[in-house]
């Protein structure tokens, strides 16, 4: 027995095969989830362990030599702060600037009476198949003086297409009633998506905010074919340059340590340069990704059908 809004409801007794199907599915799942969890704990305690031992492969379930040098020696490392706040800025904007130009096309295109709508939506989804290819695009970037550029990051990446269509096609199985009762009441088009639109779409738009962070946060492709000026390396490219060099990252800060000071625990080796790097790219995304999640599986399921 339970209380519920004030109500007394009766608990359904599960019968044995219930019980077996339930113990069954949890485990399954529980099993599940820590085969997914694993790979990301190991790298992690592998990074705060003693280096010795992780090289040895004796580090397993638990770290072993608690330290955080690995940490420390990486961002002494040149160039590796500043492509931090290069990553990070471009992965806000990135974010935020296209949620809002995303969200206000996909707004404009579920107004039936727009004027050719139908074949600037068309023209706008062909993209998503058909590509002018990578030299057009350079020489369209070097035309508009985005070479070298922070904002090279941000621009392109304006309106996203595939979001765009997820964003449309929620705000289309919202109930037209909300609007039409602010359009009697003189609420124009911007403020019927400030004030009903914005705020209903929070699923979607969540959805749409991790796809772009995750792809702000993740791509160095950018920084590879316009971007010559390591003041503007992000995080990622920074990193795969380093990544390459490892070894010789790793004698590098060894050298620049005290030798009478060196300590096998924390002795930095290519295996310990690898799992420290790879720590810090993915780890900013596994932090925000639990305070979007809620919205995620929701956003996803009612932008992709509609009906």
């Amino acid at each position: 027995m339970r209380k519920k809004d004030g109500i007394v409801v009766k608990k359904k007794k599960l019968s044995t095969a219930d019980k077996v199907f339930y113990t069954i599915t949890y485990t399954v799942f529980i099993l599940l989830a820590l085969v997914c969890i694993y790979p990301f704990y190991y790298l992690i305690i592998n990074t705060i362990s003693r280096n010795d031992y992780v090289d040895l492969g004796l580090v397993m379930y638990k770290p072993i030599g608690f330290h955080l040098k690995n940490y420390v020696n990486l961002f002494k490392l040149e160039n590796v702060a500043n492509s931090l706040f290069i990553s990070v800025s471009r992965t806000v904007l990135g974010t935020f600037l296209p949620l809002i130009t995303t969200a206000v096309l996909a707004y404009l295109f579920t107004k039936e009476h727009m004027k050719h709508r139908k074949f600037l939506y068309r023209m706008t989804v062909i993209t998503m198949y058909f590509s002018a290819g990578m030299i057009p695009i350079y020489m369209n970037i070097k035309m508009l003086g985005l070479l070298n550029n922070f904002w090279v990051y941000v621009i392109p990446g304006l309106i996203r297409v595939y979001n765009m269509v997820l964003v449309k096609t929620f705000i289309e199985s919202l109930p037209a009633a909300l609007e039409e009762s602010a359009q009697i009441d003189g609420a124009g088009y911007a403020q019927r998506f400030i004030h009903i639109i914005f705020p209903l779409s929070k699923p979607i738009l969540a959805t749409v905010a991790l796809f772009s962070a995750v792809s702000s946060w993740n791509s160095y492709m950018d920084t590879l074919l316009y971007i010559t000026d390591s003041h503007l390396y992000t995080l990622q490219f920074t990193l795969y340059e380093y990544l390459n060099q490892a070894t010789a990252i790793a004698a590098s800060i060894n050298s620049m340590t005290d030798m009478s000071m060196l300590d096998k625990a924390t002795q930095i080796s290519t295996t310990s340069v690898r799992n420290t790097m790879a720590v810090v790219t993915i780890l900013p995304i596994i932090c925000v990704y639990p305070f979007i999640q809620r919205y995620y599986v929701q956003g996803v399921m009612i932008g992709a059908v509609k009906g």
